[in-house]
């Protein structure tokens, strides 16, 4: 598959403005990244963002804006739950080859389309998981593995803490990326978190570059092993969060 001929200029500004820059090849991945999405997008449901420059800012610079919260150094291992698209971990992955990810999903069309895209990136150290976060967190070679942890899923925080907190190592971190200022729901989370075994850090609040669009990163640090009892069976994090 060509690639069109696409202006990368604003691109490429934004991510400067977070002290990013990136390679031709590594550009050139990032527009079959798009290009991929478009195609399949097509036959399934991946995302309702299908402008070029809304996906290079709302997906892509969006993902990479972790960077603002922590840092994104070699050999550091990333877990993205409910991966979806791939976002933030393979946009991630492309911009930080360094970096060991694993990307879960519960949908397996979109496992098989991940793996469509990285075999045709030809990116190495991906590995990607089909399976829901309540259980795959249960899994030795997966549970507290993780120097970092993140999710842009749509969830309350403790749901999401529950979903993403047994995957970090103590000393680690997760990182959910939400797109509203948190008050209440930051309060209500706080005993979840604390259950888990984790404690919040730091919001890192923002707007992408060259634009409005408010984004806020919730930085929670793991201190202690999470409790056996966590996360608890399918669906009822969602169901009942900790509050």
């Amino acid at each position: 598959m060509e690639c069109k001929t696409y202006s990368t200029i604003q691109f490429e500004k934004d991510i400067l403005a977070m002290g990013i820059q990136l390679s031709n090849e590594q550009m050139e991945q990032f527009l079959i990244y798009y290009e991929m999405l478009l195609e399949w997008n097509q036959v399934m449901n991946l995302t309702a963002i299908t402008e070029y420059e809304d996906v290079m800012k709302k997906h892509f610079t969006d993902s990479l804006s972790l960077v603002k919260a922590i840092s994104m150094d070699s050999g550091k291992t990333l877990m993205d739950v409910g991966t979806g698209a791939g976002f933030p971990g393979l946009a991630l992955k492309i911009a930080f080859p360094g970096l060991q990810v694993t990307l879960m999903d519960s949908l397996k069309k979109r496992v098989d389309y991940l793996d469509a895209v990285i075999n045709r990136l030809h990116v190495s150290g991906v590995e990607l998981v089909h399976g829901r976060a309540e259980d795959v967190a249960r899994l030795k070679g997966k549970r507290e593995q993780y120097d970092i942890c993140v999710s842009r899923a749509v969830a309350n925080l403790s749901t999401l803490s529950e979903y993403c907190i047994p995957f970090v190592k103590v000393g680690g971190v997760f990182v959910s990326y939400k797109s509203e200022r948190l008050s209440e729901e930051l309060e209500q989370a706080k005993h979840a978190i604390c259950l888990l075994g984790a404690g919040i850090e730091r919001q890192v609040e923002f707007s992408l570059p060259d634009s409005q669009i408010y984004r806020n990163l919730v930085v929670i640090r793991k201190k202690k092993l999470t409790s056996q009892k966590y996360p608890r069976k399918a669906g009822q994090p969602q169901k009942n969060p900790i509050f």
